[in-house]
């Protein structure tokens, strides 16, 4: 199992970023995915959750109304698209799938919102 992130950077409070997760040595379709994200000195949290069809989603209280999690299981790829962004949302931010009864997780990407 493989999972890997990319389009993090710098941007402007207000702005907006596309990550992406594409994923291999399992069967995309069949699994929930995940975003997660780990600012410097907290704890790792669950930002938003998608099931495997993609018919449910579910998003942290502090990322709802901004972030959208979506997936494209033709190219085993997440995505979690990120809008109004705040200096508060950054973080390294890494895709997680648990598959058959074993957790998975990226490298990372780092986001960081600053002016």
């Amino acid at each position: 199992v493989q999972l890997v992130e990319s389009g993090g950077g710098l941007v402007q409070p207000g702005g907006s970023l596309r990550l992406s997760c594409t994923a291999s040595g399992f069967t995309f379709s069949r699994y929930d995915m995940s975003w997660y994200r780990q600012a410097p000195g907290k704890e790792r949290e669950l930002v938003a959750l998608i099931t495997s069809a993609g018919g449910s989603t579910n998003y942290a209280d502090s990322v709802k109304g901004r972030f959208t999690i979506s997936r494209d299981n033709a190219k085993n790829t997440v995505y979690l698209q990120m809008n109004s962004l705040k200096p508060e949302d950054t973080a390294v931010y890494s895709c997680y799938a648990r598959v058959r009864f074993l957790n998975y997780w990226g490298q990372g990407t780092q986001v960081t919102v600053s002016s």
